[in-house]
């Protein structure tokens, strides 16, 4: 096979395991439990999600990486790690998280959100601290970059409730995160992040809500428009999974936004579509898939790459796991990671 005038990068998705089968990579789920107990502190266990975040990122790194995140060892679950952090919210009891093992806490919006601080904007600097003081392994010979990770704004008003008629129906909820989540952009921008990723998995499930979805995306795009007049390099990414994206998949592709990412273990036919139609805008390929257990044959996913990537405009792509990782256990989501370089070398012959 020889590569395309396309560049393939490796990304990370988003989510890492927090916990593995060693000692030493159970510090976290110990830490948690005794302070549940008592026994440890708030700084104790932000020392261990400082470690556990360290050990996620040298993982991208030692696998050879192009874009990386800080595996959101910190979140609990993608909704309530930031709808938790905004003025007007509480969190409530636990739902299933789509058809997945885990589960989020359930906000419930008893006024309209505001945001009076950071949401992840200190985690991503940590993360790129954290980054800067690893050594570069020597068959990585281009640069790393980290990537900041949102839960989008339709998705978040989704999986919450409104306890009282002011904070409103779904449309109202997405208006009030979406404001919330564009000042977040500005902010991660301000801090250096070039590509900021925002998950919106529940509009493949839910597409008859497109309308709220596309006017609560709106802001973030604004918030982008906004930094680069500023003079910031950033990049909007949305990321979408969990179901079957190839009904909705020119609608996504003609978004705002500068990167589509899409879920391919739902429907195999996205391959032919895409080979067939082309994207007008770089693409997140999720090929790999980030809730099995089993590893894919390198050359197989190469080839499907191979009839793909000549037709992605742009003049890059990101080869990534399907979803985050954190639904593996830790050596197999590390398998997946490798398995990443594994195909970019099955592409280029």
């Amino acid at each position: 096979m020889s590569p395309a005038s396309t560049e393939l990068m490796l990304a990370q998705t988003g989510s890492y395991p927090r916990i593995g089968d060693a000692a030493d990579l159970q510090v976290l789920r110990r830490t948690i439990a005794a302070a549940d107990r008592g026994e440890r502190t708030a700084a104790d266990l932000a020392d261990a999600e400082n470690e556990m975040t360290r050990r996620a990122i040298s993982d991208q790194v030692r696998a050879g990486l192009d874009v990386l995140t800080d595996g959101l060892i910190r979140w609990y679950d993608p909704i309530s790690h930031l709808a938790g952090k905004l003025e007007g919210v509480k969190i409530k009891g636990l739902l299933r998280f789509f058809d997945t093992n885990f589960y989020f806490r359930q906000p419930v919006l008893a006024a309209r959100p505001v945001r009076r601080g950071p949401l992840v904007v200190e985690d991503f600097t940590f993360a790129c601290n954290a980054l800067g003081h690893l050594p570069t392994p020597s068959n990585k010979a281009g640069k790393f970059s980290m990537k900041a990770v949102l839960t989008g704004p339709y998705t978040l008003a989704k999986f919450s409730l409104a306890e009282t008629n002011g904070a409103g129906g779904i449309e109202s909820r997405a208006a009030s995160y979406a404001e919330a989540l564009a000042a977040e952009v500005g902010a991660l921008a301000d801090a250096g992040a070039e590509m900021i990723q925002v998950d919106e998995p529940a509009i493949i499930k839910y597409p008859n809500d497109w309308a709220v979805f596309e006017r609560a995306l709106a802001p973030l795009v604004e918030a982008r428009d906004r930094a680069r007049q500023a003079g910031r390099r950033v990049q909007l990414a949305l990321y979408v999974y969990f179901h079957d994206c190839a009904p909705l998949y020119e609608k996504l592709v003609a978004l705002p936004v500068d990167v589509v990412g899409l879920d391919f273990t739902y429907n195999p036919k996205l391959v032919d579509k895409i080979a067939s139609a082309g994207s007008p805008k770089p693409l997140g390929l999720g090929l790999i898939d980030g809730r099995n257990t089993r590893v894919e044959e390198p050359g197989a996913v190469a080839r499907q790459i191979e009839r793909m990537l000549p037709k992605i405009a742009g003049g890059r792509a990101y080869l990534n796991p399907s979803s985050g990782l954190e639904y593996l256990p830790r050596d197999r989501a590390y398998a997946k990671l490798e398995l990443l370089t594994r195909v970019r070398a099955a592409l280029n012959g």
